[in-house]
C-alpha cells in the first residue's frame, strides 16, 4: 500500500501542468517579497548574462544555422541572433529593471469613508503570467525580469527556432533566481516543442492567470480566439508617417528613413508613408532617393510611381494588400492623399492600432491629427520607433499592448500588477 507522504502532487500531471502547479506556488512566494529581493536576483541574472555569454551565442548559433537551413527570411533571423553586444545589451536592460520603482505595494487611491473605515486600493502581482512569442529569444530576459519585479512568476514558450536560445537563457536565469534564494521555479520554460503544449497552456485557466502572445498576427489571433485563460492581446505594427502639407522636408525625410530602416524587422518599424498632395512634388523625390539609398523598396499609388522617374528609386505598383501588410522587411507602401482628414480615414482603415506618426510645422494640424487617430502612441515630428518601453523610460517592456483593456501601449511594470482593496475597520459593522 502507498502511504501517503510518498504519493507527488506532480503525479498523473503533464509536464505544462506541472510548470503551471510549479509556478503557482512560486507566484505565492513571490508575492510579498520586498523590493530589495527581487533587485538583488535581477542584478545577479543581468551578470550572469554577461559571464556565461559564450554559453548563450554558443546556443543561438546552433538556432540560426537550423533557420537558415529552413529558408527562413533575414527579418525573422535578425530578431532570432544575439551576439555578445546584443548580450550585454539585455543584461544592461535588467540592470535598468532593477533600477525602476517597484510597482507591487503601491496605492493607486486611498481615503477614509464618512464611517470612519480606511480604504486603500494597492497594486498586487497578477500571478502566473505566460508568454507566448515567436523568434526573439531577448524576449526571455525581458519578460524574467519585468515578471520578477512585479512578483510574478512567469511560463515562457518561445518559439521551437529559439528552442535552443531560449533553454540556454532559462538556464542561467534559474541559476541566478535561485542562487539569491528566490524560487527558481519564478521561471520556467514550458516544455514541449510542438502546438500541443502551447494550446495546453493557452487552457490552463485557474492554474495560469494571463496569457500575452507576443508575434505575428497569426500567433496572436491563435492566442486571443482560442484560449480560455484571460488575454492581453498585442498587436502587429501596421505603423504610419504621415507628412503633412505644412512640413519641414528635411525633418520629414530623417523622421521617415528613421522610421523605416534604423531597425525594419520590428513592429515600431514604419509600414506606410502617407504624403499631403500640397508637398508631393517637393518632398517625394528626396524622400524616394533616401530610400533608395537605404535599400527600401517602395510599394507606390499611381502619384507616388509618377515621381519616381527621375530617382533611384525601386518601385513597384502597389496592391489592395500593401496598404495591410507589416512588412518587417525593406519595403514601405506609399500614397500621396488629398488632405490630413484622407490620410487619417486611411489610417483609420488599415492600421494596426500601433503608433502613427505626423510630420508638421502646424500646431493646428497636430492637433487634428493627435484628436482623431486612434492608436496606441501618436507621434508628433517624432520617429515611430520610440514606441518603446525602453525608449519610454519603463525599462524593457513585456509587448505593446493594442486593446484598450487593462493595458494599451508599451507594457511596464505597472501593467503586469493587478489591485486589490484593503478595509481597514475599528469593529464596523454594515
Amino acid at each position: 500500500m502507498t502511504s501517503l507522504s510518498s504519493v507527488s502532487p506532480y503525479d498523473n500531471m503533464s509536464p505544462v501542468t506541472q510548470v503551471a502547479y510549479r509556478a503557482r506556488a512560486a507566484a505565492a512566494d513571490l508575492a510579498p517579497l520586498p523590493r530589495s529581493a527581487k533587485d538583488d536576483a535581477l542584478l545577479a541574472i543581468a551578470d550572469a548574462l554577461e559571464v556565461r555569454t559564450s554559453e548563450i551565442v554558443e546556443a543561438n548559433a546552433a538556432d540560426i544555422a537550423r533557420a537558415r537551413e529552413a529558408g527562413t527570411s533575414e527579418a525573422i533571423i535578425d530578431r532570432l541572433t544575439l551576439n555578445p553586444e546584443r548580450v550585454r545589451a539585455i543584461a544592461a536592460d535588467v540592470r535598468d529593471v532593477a533600477a525602476l520603482p517597484d510597482p507591487v505595494g503601491e496605492v493607486v487611491r486611498g481615503s477614509t469613508l464618512p464611517n470612519g473605515i480606511d480604504l486603500r486600493q494597492v497594486r498586487v502581482p497578477l500571478g502566473v503570467v505566460g508568454i507566448i512569442y515567436e523568434a526573439r529569444p531577448n524576449v526571455t530576459v525581458d519578460a524574467a525580469a519585468l515578471c520578477l519585479k512585479s512578483g510574478n512568476a512567469v511560463l515562457l514558450r518561445g518559439s521551437s527556432s529559439a528552442y535552443s536560445s531560449n533553454t540556454a537563457l532559462v538556464r542561467v536565469i534559474r541559476d541566478a533566481v535561485g542562487g539569491s534564494g528566490l524560487p527558481a521555479d519564478a521561471v520556467q520554460l514550458v516544455p514541449g516543442e510542438s502546438r500541443d503544449s502551447v494550446r495546453e497552456l493557452m487552457r490552463a485557466r485557474g492554474m495560469v492567470d494571463v496569457l500575452i502572445p507576443r508575434g505575428g498576427a497569426s500567433l496572436i489571433r491563435t492566442v486571443v480566439e482560442e484560449s480560455t485563460v484571460p488575454v492581453i492581446e498585442t498587436g502587429t505594427g501596421n505603423c504610419h508617417v504621415y507628412v503633412d502639407a505644412e512640413t519641414d522636408i528635411d525633418m520629414a525625410v530623417e523622421i521617415l528613413i528613421n522610421s523605416k530602416a534604423q531597425r525594419p524587422s520590428v513592429c515600431n518599424a514604419a509600414e506606410t508613408l502617407l504624403v499631403h498632395k500640397d508637398v508631393a512634388a517637393a518632398f517625394l523625390p528626396r524622400a524616394l532617393d533616401a530610400l533608395a539609398e537605404a535599400g527600401v523598396t517602395v510599394h507606390g499609388d499611381e502619384r507616388v510611381v509618377e515621381y519616381a522617374d527621375a530617382t533611384k528609386a525601386a518601385i513597384v505598383p502597389a496592391t489592395a494588400e500593401d496598404w495591410e501588410t507589416e512588412y518587417l522587411s525593406y519595403d514601405i507602401a506609399a500614397a500621396v492623399v488629398e488632405s490630413l482628414e484622407a490620410a487619417v480615414a486611411h489610417i483609420r482603415l488599415w492600421s494596426s492600432g500601433h503608433t502613427e506618426a505626423i510630420v508638421t510645422t502646424s500646431q493646428a494640424a497636430a492637433r487634428k491629427f493627435t484628436q482623431l487617430v486612434d492608436s496606441t502612441t501618436v507621434a508628433v515630428n517624432a520617429s515611430t520607433r520610440f514606441t518603446d518601453g525602453g525608449q519610454f523610460g519603463f525599462g524593457a517592456e513585456i509587448g505593446i499592448s493594442t486593446q484598450k483593456l487593462h493595458a494599451r501601449g508599451p507594457m511596464g511594470l505597472p501593467e503586469l500588477t493587478s489591485t486589490k482593496y484593503i478595509v481597514t475597520g475599528d469593529g464596523h459593522i454594515r
